[in-house]
């Protein structure tokens, strides 16, 4: 018994029992840099639309459930995205939220800059996109959030609670990024066998994305004289060919590679997303040639509006509109000529209505043309999902110019050709529905005299109108990809036109969103905001509920 209990315990004492790593994960030094990067430019993707959903909802380009913004978007939303960016693979591995999660983009990029510095290879091309994507995130992550942790990330041993950086900081510390990015990209390096899911491994295209994540730094601070210097250096996005954009697949099984948003819509059992009565209804009255691609209608009416109110199918389409909907005028339920959606805040239950409401369509999820068919959406339908998320498109930074543009005659110019780069990619996707009609798809002529007809509006328009076409066009064009729709909407408060929230007193217009809450419960140097209402640092409007002026 003596020698027993002696085994015992020299057995414990020489017992590692407080392994902090996990010997199933692999060292720096034994992970591939050609897997990093692909790992790193999914999670961008993934990031980029999720936050291009929520962006899209809170300006109405997509729908909106809940009448409650705080209950909305609880400490939860950001989740993902954290642990996307941020994640050490320590804990999130087995998280059962979203078991993919297991390093984050942030750690994955240190670690290839270990293997950089401690190899002979050179691995500049994966140092140079890795950066380019690392400072538009951190970027988004203060106009959405205000802070972001950087100057102590990745440094456990040192900092093991890191604090986040104010969102100045991070916005320098960005534009560092892309100068570094442009200068191990400059020498045209060679992808050494990384697959480029963005450029195909063109570093003169990434170098222009340099340039244009520098316009987009220089646009949201509002930063003129910077932005027009990269302006007239000439070497940014300004043409379809260098749109930078993710290409999605056409697989149903896991790995799924077909568009989220087609996901979710072309099932067996009917479409799953309302989508935005605000957008469908400016889209209808505006002739807007782009709205066949946009949207597929599974039927030709819409109940309450030009077809009879339906209680079991559009509940809504029998209700009397509240106060505040009567007095501005506003659709509160049904948009005519089946275009089948919801209003901002509607929270009402799901009725049998997936064969009925309209669905997305062939631009940019690869979903059905709207021919007037009318059929109905299912498996490999349309464009079987092998669509694109947009990030930032050549139309995207017209716009932009537009909005930098020091009189109205250059906005008037930038307007147009962003419509014309919009239009004609939209109607490009029209061929990857092979059995569509595109007999009914709007014309030369036809898209010639809608462009011609905005342009012309807004020249003789004034004041809040003006402005209001500018915003409305700009919304348009964002479908799909609409990051900065919700950073628009804050600086200028525009467009006045969108539908209020159902409820009277949804709460203050949200300025940025909670931190995520499972950040906030494991890092001690974090508190979490008690309000929605704290403003990033380069919104200097006045505070909700005043600004903006529809909530």
């Amino acid at each position: 018994m003596v020698l027993f209990a002696g085994l015992t315990f020299t057995a414990c004492e020489t017992t590692d029992l407080d392994l902090r790593v996990s010997p199933n994960d692999l060292a720096a030094d034994q992970a591939a840099p050609n897997l990093l990067l692909n790992s790193i430019q999914l999670a961008y993707a993934s990031n980029m639309d999720d936050i291009s959903d929520l962006g899209a909802e809170l300006a109405r380009i997509d729908y909106m459930f809940g009448r409650d913004y705080f209950n909305n978007y609880p400490g939860d939303t950001f989740n993902q995205i954290w642990a996307r960016t941020y994640s050490s693979g320590l804990s999130d591995a087995n998280d059962p939220i979203d078991p993919s999660i297991s390093i984050g983009m942030f750690t994955n990029i240190n670690t290839l800059e270990i293997i950089d510095a401690e190899s002979d290879t050179d691995y500049a091309f994966h140092l140079g996109v890795s950066k380019t994507l690392q400072a538009h995130m951190l970027m988004l992550l203060v106009d959405y959030l205000g802070e972001a942790a950087f100057s102590q990330f990745g440094n456990p041993d040192e900092f093991p609670a890191p604090a986040l950086d104010d969102g100045a900081s991070i916005y320098a510390a960005a534009l560092g990024l892309l100068d570094e990015a442009e200068a191990l990209l400059s020498g045209e390096p060679l992808p050494l066998g990384a697959t480029d899911l963005f450029y195909g491994g063109d570093t003169t295209k990434w170098l222009k994305l340099v340039n244009t994540m520098r316009l987009k730094a220089y646009m949201t601070t509002g930063d003129t004289a910077n932005f027009n210097a990269v302006i007239a250096g000439g070497n940014f996005i300004t043409t379809a060919e260098d749109d930078f954009e993710f290409q999605y697949g056409t697989s149903e099984l896991q790995p799924d590679t077909r568009h989220p948003d087609y996901a979710q819509d072309y099932t067996p059992s009917g479409a799953g997303i309302y989508q935005s009565n605000w957008l469908m209804e400016l889209m209808l009255d505006n002739d807007d040639p782009r709205i066949r691609y946009y949207f597929y209608r599974q039927t030709d009416a819409t109940p309450g509006a030009d077809a009879p109110a339906n209680e079991e199918t559009l509940v809504c389409s029998l209700a009397v509109p509240p106060q505040h909907y009567q007095d501005g005028g506003f659709t509160y339920c049904s948009v005519p000529n089946g275009y089948w959606g919801r209003s901002h805040g509607n929270d009402e239950g799901t009725p049998p209505d997936n064969f009925f409401r309209t669905a997305v369509g062939v631009y940019p999820a690869a979903g059905r043309f709207d021919d007037n068919s009318f059929g109905t959406v299912g498996l490999g339908r349309g464009g079987a999902g092998a669509g694109i998320e947009p990030i930032i498109l050549s139309s995207y930074v017209d716009f932009w110019r537009g909005m930098m543009a020091g009189n109205d005659t250059d906005r008037a110019s930038f307007l147009e050709s962003g419509l014309e780069k919009s239009i004609a990619k939209v109607q490009s996707f029209g061929a990857l529905d092979v059995n569509a009609d595109l007999s009914v798809a709007p014309t030369e002529a036809e898209v010639t005299a809608y462009i011609d007809g905005i342009v012309a509006d807004f020249n003789a328009a004034t004041g809040d109108d003006k402005e209001n076409i500018f915003a409305e066009q700009y919304f348009t064009t964002l479908f799909g990809g609409a990051t900065e729709a919700y950073n628009y909407y804050r600086k200028t408060g525009y467009p006045t036109t969108v539908l209020p929230n159902w409820e009277l007193d949804p709460g203050p217009f949200p300025r940025s969103f909670l931190f995520p809450q499972n950040e906030v419960i494991t890092n001690p140097s974090l508190t979490q905001k008690q309000t929605m209402t704290q403003q990033v640092f380069w919104d200097t409007n006045p505070a909700s509920p005043t600004f903006p002026p529809a909530n």
